[in-house]
């Protein structure tokens, strides 16, 4: 009798045998409209899923700011519209001296909060 063939590994059928989590995810109209649009423009074309994750790896590997900058102009003008609001509420007859340390008072805030505030250079210490 002929002996058959014996195979010495084990044939699997379907997907590779991998450990992705899976993830469930529900996007609005407009969302999903953009990642279609996206779809379109790549040459090989993408599944969602697969475009999905791309776009998760591109987002994940781009270099953001800390904080984001604020335009050059704005704290000038916030402080100019803070010192008329606040040339309003001081009394007229204080003498410029006290007019003028009130003023400041105000708009760097009480000492206590200095130290919260992100927009302020921290104090060095002594």
């Amino acid at each position: 009798m002929v002996k058959s063939i014996s195979r010495t590994e084990k044939r699997t059928r379907g997907r590779p045998a991998t450990n992705p989590t899976s993830i469930h995810l529900t996007l609005a109209p407009r969302p999903l409209a953009e990642v279609d649009r996206w779809i379109e423009n790549k040459e090989p074309v993408l599944t969602r899923p697969a475009a999905i994750r791309r776009l998760v790896e591109l987002g994940l590997t781009v270099k953001t700011p800390m904080r984001p900058g604020s335009k050059p102009g704005r704290r000038l003008r916030a402080q100019e519209l803070a010192t008329n609001a606040i040339e309003k509420i001081i009394d007229p007859a204080a003498p410029p001296e006290e007019r003028a340390q009130r003023r400041r008072r105000l708009t760097k805030g009480p000492p206590e909060f200095r130290e919260a505030r992100l927009d302020q250079p921290k104090a060095k210490e002594k």
